[in-house]
C-alpha cells in the first residue's frame, strides 16, 4: 500500500510539473519540433543531464530502494533493433499526436478535451501491442515478442 501512494504522490507531482513545464500544450511541443523554440531541447537537456548524474550516483553507491528496501542495480545493454523501431514508432506518434503518454494523463486531468482522442488512440495501440504479442507467443515466435518486465535471474532474491 504504501508503494501505491508513493508512486500516486510521484505522479501528481510529475503532473503538475508537466503543466508548469507547459509540456501539455502541442503549441510548445509543436514549436520544439519544428525547431521554432529551442526550449524544448534546452528541457530535455536538463532532465537528461540530471538523470545521468542521479543515475551515476546510483550506480556509484548501490543505495537500498526506500520504500522497498532492495538493492537498486541494472545492467546496461547494448542497442538493439526493437529499440531503434520503438524510439522511431513514439517520435512519429509524439509528432503526430503533439504528445507523449505523460502529458496525455496529464491533459485528461486538466479536463482538456484533445486529451481525450489521443489516449483513445494511446489505449488502441497498447491493445494492439498486447494482440500482436499474444498471437506471437502462440505462434511459438520468440523473435516477435518483447518482454517489458524482466525475468528474474537464477539467484535472484527477488524470484
Amino acid at each position: 500500500m504504501r508503494t501505491r501512494v508513493a508512486g500516486a504522490l510521484i505522479g501528481v507531482v510529475f503532473g503538475v510539473v508537466l503543466t508548469w513545464s507547459g509540456l501539455t500544450s502541442p503549441d510548445v511541443i509543436r514549436d520544439g519540433l519544428l525547431f521554432r523554440d529551442a526550449y524544448l531541447f534546452l528541457l530535455f537537456g536538463t532532465a537528461v543531464t540530471t538523470a545521468f548524474a542521479g543515475l551515476w550516483l546510483l550506480r556509484r553507491r548501490a543505495p537500498r530502494a526506500l520504500l522497498t528496501g532492495e538493492r537498486v542495480a541494472w545492467e546496461p545493454i547494448r542497442p538493439e533493433r526493437r529499440h531503434v523501431a520503438g524510439s522511431l514508432l513514439f517520435g512519429v506518434g509524439w509528432g503526430v499526436a503533439g504528445a507523449c503518454p505523460g502529458p496525455i494523463a496529464t491533459q485528461l486531468g486538466q479536463g482538456i478535451a484533445w486529451g481525450v482522442p489521443t489516449a483513445v488512440g494511446l489505449v488502441a495501440g497498447i491493445l494492439l501491442f498486447g494482440r500482436l504479442q499474444a498471437r506471437a507467443a502462440a505462434r511459438g515466435d520468440r523473435s516477435q515478442r518483447v518482454s517489458v518486465i524482466p525475468s528474474p535471474q537464477a539467484g535472484d532474491a527477488t524470484a
